[in-house]
């Protein structure tokens, strides 16, 4: 099944490097795949997983594990920010 995977800032790095300017990824993956498995697939560091969103909806750290991915979901992934 197919999805998107969007890291953002930091994050980037961890994207294929024909990636690293779009921040974009098309994924082929395997049905009922989590997002915390993703997450592990790509050695995202977990303090680094801030703010989720499947198809713009916010995505509880505690539901992660469970929450399974569907055909043309689009995942995005941000590292906390900080600034001034």
């Amino acid at each position: 099944m197919k999805i998107t995977l969007k890291l953002f800032a930091s994050l980037t790095d961890y994207l294929p490097s024909a990636s690293k300017y779009t921040n974009i990824v098309e994924l082929d993956i395997a049905a009922e795949s989590t997002i915390a498995q993703l997450v592990s697939l790509y050695r995202l560091p977990e303090k680094q997983v801030h703010l989720v969103l499947v198809n713009g909806s916010y995505i509880d750290p505690g539901q992660r594990a469970s929450r399974t991915l569907a055909e043309g979901d689009v995942l995005a992934i941000w590292p906390p920010i900080a600034g001034g």
